[in-house]
């Protein structure tokens, strides 16, 4: 039986634009719809989840490949990349979803991937717009003026309410958690 393929939006701006404080105000507005919400975070860093000093980071550090945390709240599995090379494939990591447990997942990030983007943009960052290089943003969410000319549809960046109207119609998502 295939598996059905979970929506995906992302959200695509130069740090400092405002991409996290947004998700944080559209995730309890998607929940209040009945959604239920994966999120994908591209890191350019190196980042961790663990601590050093505790057991599983021990391990890892020893050269367990994978380390799952798991307790009665949560779990995280943690796959090493031994491998330094390419930034990690959004298809690919999707894959790492559940499907049956999501009915929208919200991407920050993947600017180079090949998806439906929202671009976050504020002029005060003092960077410049994304869209015209890239036909795969859909929308810019912004409170500042854009240029004049042809541009994606521009939605309010105070208004989360509004950017999630925009994401279930153009995706055609619906609410499922009442299932």
């Amino acid at each position: 039986m295939p598996t059905r393929q979970i929506p995906v939006i992302g959200f695509v701006a130069p740090s400092g634009s405002g991409k996290t404080t947004l998700l944080r105000q559209l995730v309890p507005l998607l929940k209040a719809r009945g959604l239920r919400v994966g999120y994908l975070k591209h890191a350019h860093h190196t980042f961790d989840l663990d601590q050093p000093g505790k057991d599983s980071f021990e391990l890892r550090e020893a050269g367990a490949e994978q380390t799952l945390l798991a307790s009665s709240s949560r779990w995280a599995l943690q796959v090493e990349n031994r491998v330094r090379g390419p930034d990690p494939d959004l298809q690919e990591l999707l894959t790492r979803f559940a499907p049956g447990g999501l009915d929208l997942v919200l991407a920050e990030g993947f600017k180079y991937a090949t998806y439906n983007k929202l671009e976050v943009y504020r002029a005060c960052v003092g960077a410049p717009l994304l869209y015209p290089d890239d036909p795969d943003i859909i929308a810019v969410v912004t409170d500042d003026t854009l240029p004049t000319g042809k541009h994606p549809p521009r939605l309010p960046l105070k208004t989360p309410a509004v950017v999630v109207d925009f994401i279930l119609a153009r995706l055609g998502v619906q609410g499922s958690a009442d299932r």
